[in-house]
């Protein structure tokens, strides 16, 4: 059973490393051989594949930031809610805001790392703000 004190540490960490724009960082807080999935992409499996993943956000969005909403332990399982903005900047983007809320499912290994780690977003609202920005 995980500890929801402990877990609500690790995920505040583990916001502070995407808001710190280093994805080795965010990539630190799996296991060795953990898994990021995005929606139902295919997963990165490692760290250097993880940071890879959160190099493309991090690129695309260089003023990213992400908030923390909540952390709901239930089990062996925690869900880490959260917020994302950022304007979109890479080449040939739009330049449009977005703000976009999601979650992670998170499996965390005996390593008390992440063991893997399925994302959800919706995809089209995040393409609607790609394309028009955020709503007002």
């Amino acid at each position: 059973m995980l500890e929801s004190s402990r877990m609500r540490e690790f995920a505040k960490a583990y916001t502070a490393a995407w808001c710190g724009q280093v994805a080795a960082s965010v990539a630190a807080h799996f296991s060795p051989d953990g898994s990021l999935r995005i929606n139902d992409g295919a997963p990165a499996i490692g760290r250097v594949a993880i940071a890879e993943t959160v190099q493309s956000f991090m690129t695309a969005f260089p003023d990213l930031q992400v908030v923390m909403n909540d952390i709901v332990v239930n089990g062996e399982l925690a869900e880490y809610h959260w917020t994302l903005t950022g304007t979109n900047e890479r080449p040939g983007a739009s330049g449009q805001r977005i703000r976009i809320n999601g979650f992670e499912e998170w499996r965390i290994g005996e390593d008390g790392l992440i063991a893997e780690s399925r994302g959800h977003f919706d995809a089209e609202e995040y393409q609607r703000q790609l394309e028009r920005g955020t709503a007002h």
